[in-house]
């Protein structure tokens, strides 16, 4: 009997198996989460043996390095090395972010008599960030991605401007997914007033100065945001927000639990920004309210979300007000939108079935050959 091809995740420090599995049981990875980071271990059921990175135990001076070379370079190529070995003991290597991909394409080329595994190599922000960086780097990382066999990405945005910078590789949207054990039946905004309204996120594409707009003076809204990156100054500057920093996953949830509606606020991007956010609130059976940019409608449509459009206050504080008026087709949407998770759905499952797919379908491709 055939063994299964060997799949190698290669993650980003603090994601590596023995330290996220840890951290998960002391329930202090945040979010809806799972045992191993993403759930690409659910490929161990799609014909494939999968294997995480681990984290090096640091000092302070490798840790310094580390960093060093990873502003130097953009990517974390020290982690990387660390991980060489079963990077190249496997069939097929995956990563997350293009700061492992990148790394992984410069493995490559400084062991490049070594036996190469097949690359699926993902990217989230990269694009976004391309016409920001100089020719050298726009070389040097075209170079480095260009051993990719496929290129992935979570937005069709991404991926479609993705196929102009490197129009010689395959690029392929891979929807994203999370664990979708936890689900609550959706419920309805409660007519009992403030209206709890609640928002999460860090990324840097968060837009809060519009989200503050339109709840500023609204006594009948409270605004609960969760966050470490919101500008203080504009909290203080709202009666009715508080920010909150939960350390257990339990306490999250009773976030959620006491919201009537989530609020994710963006900026223009094309890497589907807040799509974590978006379905864990599906997953809570929360009415959701987001930015109509980032190719989230890849994900939900307007049937399962209200979308509203970009850097606009007034449309997104009637969009509030119209959710929490029509209860019957605000709890429509939720179940519409919860409706789309699951293991045959938007999830952790299906994400790392396809990483499966591709996996296999390029691994066959090289037998044949």
């Amino acid at each position: 009997m055939e063994s299964k091809p060997v799949a190698f995740v290669l993650l980003a420090h603090g994601f590596g198996a023995a330290t996220w599995n840890t951290r998960f049981h002391q329930g202090k990875v945040i979010g809806l989460n799972e045992e191993y980071a993403y759930g690409y271990h659910h490929a161990e059921k799609m014909g494939v043996h999968v294997r995480y990175s681990e984290d090096a135990q640091e000092g302070l001076l490798n840790k310094a390095l580390r960093i060093s070379v990873r502003g130097l370079l953009g990517f974390d190529l020290v982690h990387a090395w660390r991980n060489r070995q079963a990077f190249f003991a496997a069939d097929v290597v995956w990563t997350h972010t293009e700061s492992l991909s990148l790394a992984a394409g410069m493995l490559c080329h400084f062991y490049s008599r070594l036996p190469m595994p097949k690359l699926i190599l993902q990217s989230v922000w990269l694009v976004d960030r391309w016409d920001s960086f100089s020719q050298i780097k726009r070389s040097l990382y075209r170079t480095l991605l260009s051993r990719a066999d496929v290129l992935t990405f979570l937005s069709p945005l991404n991926a479609d401007k993705a196929r102009q910078i490197f129009p010689k590789q395959r690029c392929e949207l891979v929807h994203f997914g999370i664990t979708t054990d936890q689900k609550e039946p959706p419920k309805p905004p409660r007519q009992k007033r403030p209206l709890q309204l609640l928002s999460l996120g860090n990324d840097r594409h968060r837009d809060w100065g519009t989200l503050a707009d339109a709840v500023s003076g609204q006594d009948e809204l409270q605004l609960t945001i969760v966050s470490g990156t919101v500008p203080k100054r504009l909290v203080n500057s709202l009666d009715n927000c508080t920010v909150e920093r939960p350390r257990q996953n339990d306490e999250l949830y009773a976030l959620f639990e006491a919201a009537d509606i989530v609020i994710v606020p963006l900026n223009s991007n094309l890497h589907a920004s807040g799509i974590t956010v978006l379905e864990e609130a599906v997953i809570k059976g929360k009415s959701v309210i987001v930015t109509d940019t980032g190719g989230l409608r890849a994900y939900f449509t307007d049937d399962d979300v209200w979308y509203v459009p970009l850097n606009n206050p007034q449309a997104l504080r009637e969009t509030i007000k119209q959710v929490a008026s029509n209860p019957d087709q605000a709890l429509a949407k939720a179940i519409s939108a919860q409706e789309k998770t699951g293991p045959d759905g938007l999830s952790s499952i299906a994400f790392a079935r396809e990483h499966a797919r591709l996996s296999l379908e390029i691994l066959d491709e090289e037998k044949s050959r």
